[in-house]
């Protein structure tokens, strides 16, 4: 099995992440002598034997001070089989949105439960992140099973509970002992009752549900690209689907469409591009593009109005009267959510914008169905939204909009009349040059 695997490893505080990691990097002999002898050395003033597996990925001084992980630790290592990233996730409340980070980019997640202590409300809360950010593949890793020596009705009891977490989806469980290494690496002597792979073996054969390339063209412009008067092209990466000279493309929210004349990268033209590739798409009209706009191959939908999943990642609480920044492929708008969230939290809500947005199910498309949500006063991301439905204003078809009819819209739109000058001026030079 080829192929980068990215993983995150998620659940509650102290069931032994970090040190799983730590176990997994050291016996597949994937980290350097000097990092060996200086995790020996920092170990001999704690009480986790020779090594403290935990320290090869707790690198904040907080971290190595507290016995936990704060901020989220990526280690790259590589078997015969395959590359991996590891992505080591916060396991306590307070840094949920930590492990929502790690975990957006994953492909296989890690849940780790303690077998003395059972499903807790933290791993469960991990679990669903986990879903809602689109992994299909996890592990339930059952440590510490020396504890309870290697009983198994008691991974019985914990994989029956955890069961109904994740609506059918693939589960590979595993009893295992990370501090001692059993069914990290291979089969351990200790469980001979269980006949699953360990979780290397797992690793390196798991296929990957992810399939970038598929699903319908979706192209946000970033930059609308001009450097002489004989070429104009719209800058940006592939979200989704192929793109073939040839093609024909419509914009939206506009609804205008013209076949694509050129697709150029700095290494010259290409007949073909397909995500997550960067170019630029030159078209065989001069139609009005410019940022945030998106360029597709079928119908998405559009509308200000939709269902979202969100991760609150603010101190300060989701304030439905507030007005925040929402930010999502290239296109940046005001948006209102109908009810507040406090730190962690997540929620079902319902987002309104100032402008139409061009959009997918996160389900669907990770990239045109997610959003961050930036609090105009601080600039911090106060919220991360996966979306899970339109409202009943959006829509998958729009008419198109003449020339007046999208230069009203952006007077319209503007938040004062100088603004809406400003915009009315530039729509015009874009259509006239």
């Amino acid at each position: 099995m080829s192929g980068l695997l990215r993983i995150c490893t998620a659940g509650s505080v102290d069931d032994g992440k970090s040190t799983l990691i730590g176990r997994l990097l050291y016996d597949s002999r994937s980290v350097y002598e000097d990092q060996v002898a200086s995790v020996e050395q920092a170990s001999k003033s704690r009480t986790a034997g020779p090594i403290d597996f935990s320290l090869f990925t707790d690198g904040l001084r907080a971290e190595r001070e507290q016995g936990i992980t704060i901020d989220v630790a990526y280690r790259y290592f590589a078997t015969a089989r395959r590359k991996f990233v590891l992505a080591d996730t916060p396991g306590h409340e307070q840094y949920t949105r930590n492990m929502a980070t790690g975990a957006s980019t994953a492909d296989v997640a890690i849940l780790l439960v303690d077998a003395r202590n059972g499903v807790r409300a933290q791993s469960r809360r991990h679990a669903r992140i986990a879903k809602l950010l689109g992994i299909r593949d996890f592990v339930l890793a059952v440590n510490k099973m020396d504890l309870v020596e290697f009983d198994r009705g008691v991974f019985d009891r914990i994989v029956d509970d955890f069961e109904d977490l994740l609506g059918g989806l693939p589960v590979h469980a595993i009893p295992m002992s990370a501090l001692h290494g059993d069914n990290v690496i291979g089969r351990s002597d200790r469980t001979p009752w269980f006949e699953g792979q360990s979780l290397l073996e797992y690793l390196e054969t798991v296929h990957v549900h992810r399939d970038l390339p598929a699903g319908p063209f979706r192209f946000p412009v970033q930059l609308v690209s001009r450097p002489d008067d004989a070429f104009r092209g719209y800058a940006g990466q592939i979200a989704s689907g192929v793109v073939r000279r040839g093609d024909t493309l419509t914009v939206w929210p506009s609804g205008r469409s013209a076949r694509v004349s050129r697709i150029v990268t700095w290494n010259g033209d290409l007949e073909q591009a397909f995500a997550p590739m960067s170019v630029t798409l030159a078209l065989d009209d001069e139609i009005d593009i410019s940022r945030g706009d998106m360029l597709v191959s079928e119908p998405p939908m559009v509308g200000q109005r939709f269902e979202a999943e969100l991760v609150w990642m603010d101190e300060r609480p989701l304030d439905p009267s507030r007005v925040y920044v929402l930010k999502q492929t290239s296109r940046t708008v005001t948006a209102e959510v109908s009810h507040g969230l406090v730190l962690n939290q997540i929620g079902s809500v319902v987002v309104s914008t100032s402008r139409p947005l061009v959009f997918d199910r996160y389900a669907d498309n990770r990239s045109t169905g997610s959003f961050v949500l930036i609090d105009p006063a601080t600039q911090f991301t106060a919220g991360a939204g996966m979306i899970t439905n339109p409202a009943h204003e959006s829509t998958t078809v729009a008419a198109p909009m003449t020339a007046a009819e999208r230069i009203a819209r952006l007077a319209r739109d503007a938040a004062s009349d100088t603004d809406a000058i400003t915009a009315v001026q530039r729509a015009i030079e874009e259509m006239l040059t």
